[in-house]
């Protein structure tokens, strides 16, 4: 038997990052959402003792490890010790989110993997609880579970529900090479010691506009606190955030941790236009045409 699940990428519409706490951790506020480009996880029955083995396919697979490093292995070897079970599967990630891309891929194969196996091998948890391992396992990985959009504070893990209205239409420009999360951190921590930084501020516009289905408004209330430490990190980046404003995006922010950029159209048409203008520019390995919000994990297909 094989059970096969997607699980969307995210972006930030808003992050804020407060100075680290006594145990080295940023406490944030941020509006999460998922949006249509997927990893699909397909986890398959194998003989009882085999254990687990990971494969990973796509034109992301070369970046991924195959081994207990690989959140979706985590996220098996953890659903198995808590359930009490033998962790025999074969995962298999198709993988199409950029990786280290500010984009949550790792997280959204997390969040896969545990809905996957808990219907491979009938564990039939309750929601509540594979939140709980979700949020043992990352910060973003509960949201990759829940999908949709949502607010999350704490780490990233306590979510809220959003009203949000209609659908956005967004092109992501993915950026040569990767930008680890904690370097990011780091970097925002260095530049906040020698000079006040730019921050997320409007909170309130990004979910009044979510409400309205307004992008005109959620463009201009879009905000990132660790874009000013991507931006130091990798400095090619302002001129990519620059073509977004000639391309006529409605806004644009760096995705999480970046390097991926996000620019908002105002329609299906008006994202197809901007994505021909942004890939022209020359900027990106690769520029994607996406909507959200896209649902959480849910089984795509299943066989025996």
């Amino acid at each position: 038997m094989s059970i096969a699940v997607r699980a969307p990428a995210k972006i930030n519409l808003f992050l804020a990052v407060d100075p680290p706490g006594g145990d080295g951790y940023h406490s944030l506020t941020t509006v999460f959402l998922a949006v249509s480009l997927f990893d699909t996880v397909t986890v398959s029955r194998v003989r009882a003792g085999d254990g687990l083995t990971l494969a990973v396919t796509g034109p992301e697979s070369a970046a991924v490890p195959v081994d207990s490093t690989n959140l979706a292995w985590r996220a098996a070897a953890l659903l198995a010790v808590r359930t009490g079970l033998d962790a025999d599967a074969a995962i298999t990630l198709d993988k199409q989110i950029p990786v280290a891309a500010g984009l949550a891929g790792g997280s959204a194969d997390a969040a896969a993997t545990l809905v996957a196996l808990d219907g491979l091998w009938g564990t039939a948890m309750a929601r509540e609880q594979l939140e709980e391992l979700a949020a043992e396992l990352g910060s973003d990985v509960p949201f990759c579970l829940h999908g949709n959009v949502a607010l999350g504070a704490g780490r990233g893990d306590r979510l809220s529900a959003v009203l949000s209205r209609g659908r956005t239409d967004w092109v992501l420009g993915i950026a040569l090479g990767g930008l680890p999360t904690p370097t990011v951190y780091a970097e925002l921590d260095r530049l906040r010691t020698q000079r006040p930084l730019p921050g997320a501020n409007d909170l309130t516009g990004v979910l009044t506009a979510l409400g309205r289905d307004d992008p005109e408004l959620l463009g201009r209330s879009l905000g990132n606190d660790l874009a000013p430490a991507a931006l130091s990190l990798r400095p090619d980046l302002r001129r990519a955030m620059r073509a977004g404003e000639e391309a006529g995006a409605l806004g644009q922010l760096i995705s999480g941790s970046g390097p991926t950029v996000a620019y908002l159209a105002r329609d299906a048409e008006h994202a197809i236009t901007l994505a021909a203008r942004l890939s022209a520019e020359g900027l990106f390995v690769s520029v994607r045409v996406v909507s959200g919000p896209a649902p959480g994990p849910r089984l795509s297909r299943s066989g025996r």
